[in-house]
C-alpha cells in the first residue's frame, strides 16, 4: 500500500471498537451529501419516500408513494433502458450505480450519483433501495478528499490530528520521518507518550489553549533538539503552528498539528548571528585592547574583552624572559610564565586552577602551554576529557579543580609579535555547552596577535623608559641637609601615557650668605636627548649658581648655552632667597608664574615679567623681589601640572590655586594633594614640582659665611 493510500484514521481503535450513537458525534458528512432513500417493491412502485428524497427529487412522499418510479423520475426516452437495468437487480441481486439524469417535479432534470441494490425481507419478497446523492457535491467532496489526502499525504510539513485528549487519530508521513516513529505507533498514544522531551510542554500548553479558544497559534513555539530519525545526532529546528479542528456544525474534533523543519534557516540565523558576534568583539577588541603603553594593563584588557562573550575563564601569560630580561628563554624542559591577568565570568574552580597574575609558575614540556609557545601554533581542544585536562594543567591539583569545575573546551593561543612567540592566551569553556570550533579559534588568534603587538610594544616602551627616567632622576638633586630659613619638599613624576619621559627639573642651590636657590626648568622634547639636555643645563645652573651671579645673569648665561643645543629651547624659573632679609628674588625665562601663599590669604600667581625661553639667543631678563615671611610658601612646578589637552590653562590654573587654598599642612602632604587633585592616567608629560616655605631664621642654626 502506498503512503497516499493509507487510511487517515482508524476509526476502531479511535472508536475502541464500540458503537457510537450519541448524536453530538455524529458526523455531518451525510448531511452534507443529502443521501435520498427510496425503496420500490418488485413491480417498481415506491413504497418508501424519505425527506431528502423530497428535498432531492421534489416530490412529497404523498405524492410519490404508490407511484412507478420510472414514470416519476425518469424521462420516457430512458424507460426501457432503467426498466431493464432494474429487472436485472431484481433477479439477480447484483447491485447497479452510476450518474443518472432524474426528472424533478418543477420538469427540471438532476444529475444524481444513485446506487441500487435489491433487499428481501422475513417473508422471502424482494424489493429493491435506491440511495441517491446530487452529483456535482458528490464530486466536489469527492475531489476535496482527494486533494486533501494528497496534500497531507505528500507534504513535507508534518501533520498530525489530535483528539480533545491530545491522543493521536493521524500523522502524515512527513512526520514519521521527523519522529523516526511509525503512523501506527502514534494512534491513540497521548502527545506527550510521543514527545517526551521537557521543551515539548510549551507546544502541549498551546495545543490546550487552542481547544479552550479556538484561536490559531502560527510559527509560535521553535523546538530545537536531535530526531530518533537520525543515524547520528544532529541538530534540528522545528517551528510548531495549531489550529482547531471543528465539522460543519461547529463541534470541537481536536487539533491539528503542522511541524515544518527550518533546520537551514535556523542555522543560517545561528552563522549570521555568530559573525555578527565575531565583527563585534573584534571591533571592540581593537577599541579596548592597547589604550595603554603597561604590559600587565593590555593584558588585562584582552581578558575583559574574551570573558564571557568567547569563555567562560581567560588566562594571559607570558614568557618569563620576556620581561625578565636576565632569565635565558630554554627550548627544552619546563617554560617559565609569569601570569599577566586572569578572569572568569563566574566564580569557578577553573579560576582557582589559574595562575594568580604576577605569579611565576613553570610548566613541563608536555603541557598544552609549553607546546603552544615553543611550536608558535594554537591548539585548539574541543572535546576536552581527564587526559587533556592534565595537560592542560599546571600540576594534578590543578587537572582536579578544572575537572571539578566542568571543563570540557580549551583552547591555547600564542602571543606572537614580529615573528617572537611572547607567551599565550589560555581559554576555557565550562558553563558555556558549546564546544570550541575553529571560528572561535580564528577570533582568539586575531585578538591575541593584536595584543601581542600592544604587549611588544609597552615593553619596549618601558624599556627605553626606564633608562630615560634612570638617567632623568640621577640627574635630579637631593635636598641639602641644612637650608637656612627654608623647609622644602620636592616630587618628580613622569608621564602617565606618554611613550618617552620629558625634561622636566628642579634643584635647590645653597649659596653664600645662608641664601638657597631655588630651580625648576622644562626642556621642549621627551626621551633620552631631553634628559641629557636637561642635566647640561641643571649642572651649568649649579656652576653659576656657585659663582654668586643675580638671578638674571644666571638666565643669561642658560640662555648661551641652550642655544648652542641644537633643536632645544628651555624654560626656567630662577628664585634666590635670603633669609637674612626675608626676600626672594626671582628672574623667569618663559615659564609659568609660582604661586605665592601667605598665610592667612588666598593663594594668588605672582605677576613676574614672562621673559622669553632660554635658547632664543640675547635677551635680557628682569628679576622681580618679592618679601617672604615665616610660614609663607612659593610654589614653583612646571606645565605638566596644569596643563592638559581638554581644559583652557587660565582655567587649570584657577584649580591649581583653589586646591593650595586650604589650611596649613605638610609641605609633603601639599605636594601629595597636588599631584593627586590635579594629574590624570592619561596625562601626556611630566611633572616636577618644589615648594618652599620661609621659617623665622633663628630656628635654622648658624648662619653660612658670605
Amino acid at each position: 500500500m502506498s503512503e497516499a493510500e493509507r487510511p487517515a484514521v482508524d476509526i476502531g481503535r479511535v472508536l475502541g471498537g464500540r458503537p457510537d450513537d450519541d448524536p453530538a458525534r455524529q458526523s455531518g458528512l451525510m448531511d452534507l451529501l443529502g443521501v435520498a432513500a427510496v425503496l420500490l417493491d418488485a413491480e417498481g412502485r415506491v413504497v418508501l419516500w424519505s425527506p431528502q428524497a423530497e428535498e432531492l427529487y421534489g416530490y412529497t412522499a404523498e405524492e410519490a408513494l404508490g407511484q412507478f418510479a420510472a414514470q416519476l423520475l425518469v424521462g420516457e426516452e430512458h424507460w426501457d433502458w432503467v426498466i431493464k437495468k432494474f429487472a436485472e437487480v431484481m433477479a439477480t441481486g447484483q447491485s447497479w450505480g452510476g450518474t443518472f439524469p432524474v426528472r424533478r417535479k418543477d420538469g427540471g432534470t438532476r444529475l444524481v450519483e444513485l446506487r441500487n441494490m435489491r433487499l428481501q425481507d422475513d417473508r422471502g419478497d424482494f424489493y429493491a433501495l435506491g440511495l441517491g446523492t446530487d452529483s456535482p457535491t458528490l464530486h466536489e467532496v469527492e475531489r476535496d478528499v482527494a486533494l486533501s489526502t494528497r496534500l497531507i499525504s505528500q507534504s513535507p510539513i508534518g501533520i498530525a490530528i489530535l483528539d480533545p485528549d491530545l491522543r493521536y487519530m493521524a500523522v502524515n508521513p512527513a512526520l514519521e520521518r521527523m519522529h523516526g516513529i511509525p503512523m501506527q505507533d502514534h494512534l491513540g498514544h497521548h502527545y506527550r507518550e510521543i514527545m517526551q522531551d521537557t521543551k515539548f510542554e510549551t507546544p502541549e500548553t498551546a495545543m490546550r489553549e487552542v481547544l479552550d479558544t479556538g484561536v490559531p497559534l502560527i510559527d509560535q513555539s521553535t523546538i530545537v533538539g536531535h530526531s530518533p530519525a537520525d543515524p547520528e545526532p544532529r541538530l534540528h529546528a522545528w517551528t510548531i503552528s495549531v489550529y482547531r479542528l471543528e465539522d460543519t456544525q461547529g463541534r470541537v474534533l481536536g487539533v491539528a498539528e503542522l511541524v515544518t523543519d527550518v533546520t537551514e534557516r535556523y542555522q543560517s540565523t545561528r552563522e549570521a548571528t555568530a559573525t555578527r558576534r565575531r565583527l563585534a568583539l573584534l571591533a571592540d577588541g581593537s577599541a579596548r585592547i592597547g589604550t595603554t603603553l603597561d604590559v600587565a594593563q593590555t593584558a588585562r584588557e584582552l581578558a575583559d574583552v574574551t570573558v564571557p562573550e568567547l569563555a567562560d575563564v581567560v588566562s594571559v601569560d607570558v614568557l618569563d624572559s620576556v620581561i625578565d630580561e636576565h632569565r635565558p628563554s630554554t627550548h627544552v624542559g619546563p617554560a617559565f610564565f609569569r601570569a599577566l591577568a586572569l578572569k572568569a565570568a563566574y566564580p569557578t574552580d577553573a579560576h582557582e586552577a589559574a595562575d594568580p597574575p604576577g605569579h611565576i609558575a613553570a610548566y613541563d614540556d608536555d603541557r598544552v602551554a609549553t607546546r603552544c609557545v615553543r611550536t608558535g601554533r594554537p591548539i585548539l581542544i574541543p572535546h576536552a576529557d581527564g587526559k587533556d585536562l592534565t595537560r592542560i594543567a599546571r600540576d594534578d591539583h590543578a587537572a582536579t579543580l578544572l575537572a571539578r569545575a566542568g571543563v570540557h573546551s580549551y583552547m591555547a593561543v600564542p602571543l606572537i609579535a614580529r615573528a617572537t612567540v611572547l607567551g599565550f592566551l589560555g581559554l576555557t569553556r565550562a558553563r558555556d555547552p558549546r564546544p570550541f570550533d575553529e571560528d572561535d579559534l580564528a577570533i582568539a588568534t586575531e585578538l591575541a596577535s593584536r595584543t601581542a603587538v600592544c604587549i611588544d610594544n609597552a615593553r619596549a616602551h618601558q624599556s627605553v623608559r626606564n633608562a630615560a627616567e634612570t638617567l632623568q632622576r640621577s640627574l635630579l638633586p637631593h635636598h641639602p641637609p641644612h637650608l637656612p630659613g627654608l623647609q622644602i619638599a620636592s616630587r618628580y613624576q613622569p608621564a602617565q601615557a606618554a611613550y618617552e619621559i620629558g625634561g622636566d627639573w628642579y634643584d635647590v642651590l645653597p649659596l653664600g650668605g645662608d641664601r638657597t636657590a631655588l630651580v625648576v626648568g622644562d626642556v621642549m622634547g621627551s626621551g633620552i636627548d631631553a634628559a641629557a639636555a636637561m642635566g647640561r643645563l641643571r649642572t651649568a645652573t649649579a656652576a653659576f649658581a656657585g659663582l654668586d651671579l643675580d638671578p638674571t645673569r644666571v638666565l643669561e648665561q642658560l640662555d648661551t648655552i641652550t642655544s648652542g643645543l641644537e633643536q632645544y629651547i628651555a624654560t626656567c624659573l630662577y628664585a634666590a632667597y635670603d633669609p637674612h632679609r626675608g626676600e626672594c628674588h626671582i628672574a623667569n625665562a618663559g615659564h609659568l608664574p609660582p604661586v605665592l601663599v601667605r598665610r592667612g590669604n588666598h593663594p594668588q600667581l605672582l605677576d613676574l615679567p614672562t621673559g622669553t625661553p632660554l635658547g632664543v639667543g640675547g635677551v635680557l631678563f628682569e628679576a622681580t623681589t618679592v618679601s617672604l615671611s615665616p610660614g609663607d610658601q612659593l610654589v614653583l612646578y612646571t606645565d605638566g601640572l596644569v596643563e592638559t589637552r581638554h581644559h583652557p590653562i587660565d582655567e587649570r590654573l584657577d584649580t591649581l590655586l583653589r586646591v593650595l587654598d586650604a589650611p596649613d599642612c605638610p609641605l609633603e602632604e601639599t605636594c601629595d594633594r597636588l599631584l593627586d587633585d590635579l594629574r590624570q592616567p592619561d596625562d601626556h608629560d611630566d611633572v616636577a614640582l618644589l615648594i618652599a616655605r620661609a621659617q623665622s631664621f633663628a630656628s635654622t642654626g648658624t648662619r653660612r659665611p658670605h
